[in-house]
């Protein structure tokens, strides 16, 4: 169910500003993790990464995120 999470946590940053600011601020992996813990959301860091599908857009993610887990 960590895909859940993350998709869920996903769709709260497109309709929370606040959220959407802090999230496109994350540099690192532990930042966007602990950001997710923060809005009570537990990510399973394996499950952000290729191959498994995207769950964020690139407007959501800062371009060094967006790079690491955006990748085809």
């Amino acid at each position: 169910m960590a895909i859940a999470q993350i998709k869920a946590f996903s769709d709260k940053a497109q309709s929370d500003t606040e959220l959407k600011e802090k999230l496109r601020a994350c540099m690192k992996i532990r930042e966007l993790l602990a950001l997710a813990k923060e809005y009570g959301f537990d990510i399973d860091e394996v499950e952000l990464y290729p191959p498994n599908e995207p769950q964020f857009s690139e407007e959501q993610l800062s371009e060094k995120l967006g790079k690491a887990l955006l990748r085809a």
